[in-house]
């Protein structure tokens, strides 16, 4: 089997997808995260802006890989952007928040990529948030609930995801180290629903 092509960051808000992101480009320079195509307003930096009318010459192009809207806005991963990121020798790393748009993603680039479910407790989430000076925290406790509805509803023997990592257990530099050994082993068995339902019970038993 042909090793991950790429790596998919799987997690609520605040769950420390950006974070991992720059510790894995730390760790190994050829990770990136994929600039993401955004239409909307709110924040700029890490996207690429464009208007609606050029999403659709993206959507009519057939470059649109994963299209997604949250918080008002539109967020799309461009076939031509992963293209070029490995031309140059890249490893994208890609962020997605709902199984159906896991799912929508792998379809659509019809290869094998490493999937890594970064998880945190809901008290941890709003710690975040506030911290970092979000206006909207309780729309994203919103989401995070609606993330641990959709995990607990998957499929028990649909293989998901290779990684269940606690980011508030763990720091940045050892979440990173974790993906980047499971990379160069191939990380060819996916974890099932089963096991990931177990997972999720075991942080609620603990309190967590």
């Amino acid at each position: 089997m042909t090793g991950p092509r790429g790596v998919v960051l799987f997690g609520p808000p605040a769950a420390g997808k950006d974070t991992v992101s720059a510790a894995l480009n730390v760790l190994d320079i050829r990770f990136a995260q994929l600039v993401k195509v955004k239409v909307g307003s709110g924040r700029t930096a890490g996207y690429r802006m464009a208007t609606e009318e050029e999403l659709g010459s993206l959507r009519a192009a057939g470059r649109i890989v994963l299209e997604t809207e949250r918080y008002g806005n539109t967020y799309a991963v461009d076939r031509a952007d992963l293209d070029e990121m490995r031309a140059a020798g890249g490893f994208p790393v890609v962020h997605v928040g709902s199984l159906a748009h896991l799912r929508t993603f792998l379809r659509s680039v019809g290869e094998p990529w490493l999937r890594v479910l970064l998880w945190i407790p809901r008290q941890e989430c709003a710690l975040r948030s506030a911290g970092r000076g979000d206006r909207d925290t309780e729309e994203r406790l919103g989401v995070w609930d609606a993330t641990l509805e959709d995990l607990a509803a998957a499929d028990p023997d649909e293989a998901l995801f290779h990684l269940l990592l606690r980011t508030d257990l763990r720091s940045p530099e050892e979440t990173a180290a974790a993906v980047t050994e499971a990379v160069a082993a191939g990380a060819e068995r996916p974890r099932s629903g089963r096991e990931l339902v177990a997972f999720l019970r075991e942080q609620a038993s603990h309190g967590h």
